[in-house]
């Protein structure tokens, strides 16, 4: 099972590796990809999906949402004009729900738009922070901030950790844990600032910063990961699907990265320039 996980995650990196290095439309396409295969998890998982393999109403609306979306990101690029396709997803969905009543069940439409904005919108903003300046480098703060967080927290876990801080969510996780995710994203955010961004971005304190944005993305990634465990639980599922050997679905994958990239981006937006 670890050599499995382990072979998917060297896979999943040189691919990311690959399309965040090639930017604009590659990167585009490949988390529109992600990001459909992500609502099909959410959509399968919330029971709005209840037709086998049959695409319902509610999933082709917010599927064509998520379609105009990153076609308005890449084309138009305006933030007014994203907000519309948003409302306008949101909008066509309550659209279907009140057309085909009582086809769909309320909760299946609240679903639907939260899988949405969930999945495809908050993880679009990889690509907003790709497109920023010096977006080739700041990009992987995300990666730093998500992934590393996670293999340290889980490191120092099974090391020394030993008080619990959420049993009824997520038993294994602890707090020795938590803080070892944040100081180790801390301490890759130091490296990374120290030995490249310093050469790439002129302004004091650079190396600085960044630690500051990697420990809060930390925070807010391991924030996400429980966020997807809870509805796991509430769901009583143990993964969102199978597509990635040894880690689950694209949701069991991408939890932290979801919460991690606008918060990122924003803080890179104000924080360095």
């Amino acid at each position: 099972m670890f050599l499995t996980r382990a072979l998917s995650g060297i896979v999943l990196v040189i691919i990311a590796l690959a399309t965040i290095l090639a930017g604009d439309w590659v990167l585009l396409a490949t988390l529109l990809l992600i990001s459909l295969v992500a609502i099909f998890e959410l959509t399968k998982v919330s029971q709005v999906h209840t037709d086998g393999k049959r695409i319902n109403w509610l999933e082709l609306a917010i599927c064509a949402g998520t379609v105009a979306y990153y076609a308005v990101m890449y084309f138009v690029k305006d933030f007014t004009a994203l907000c519309m396709v948003i409302m306008a997803t949101v909008i066509v969905t309550m659209v279907v729900y009140v057309f085909a009543f009582p086809k769909y069940h309320a909760t299946q439409t609240m679903a639907s738009i939260f899988s949405f904005l969930y999945a495809p919108v908050m993880l679009s903003f990889v690509y907003m922070v790709r497109m920023l300046d010096h977006g080739v480098y700041l990009v992987w703060i995300i990666f730093l901030a998500s992934w590393i967080s996670d293999t340290c927290a889980y490191l120092v876990g099974i090391t020394i950790g030993k008080h619990k801080y959420l049993p009824k969510l997520s038993p294994k996780k602890s707090i020795e844990g938590s803080i070892g995710g944040i100081l180790g994203s801390a301490l890759l955010g130091w490296l990374f600032g120290h030995f490249l961004l310093e050469g790439v971005v002129e302004m004091p304190n650079i190396t600085w910063i960044l630690v500051l944005i990697c420990a809060v993305g930390s925070v807010i990634s391991q924030i996400g990961d429980l966020a997807a465990s809870a509805i796991k639980r509430n769901y009583e599922i143990k993964d969102y699907g199978k597509l990635i050997p040894g880690h689950g679905g694209i949701m069991d994958r991408f939890d932290s990265v979801i919460f991690t990239a606008p918060i990122i981006y924003f803080l890179c937006y104000y924080l360095i320039h």
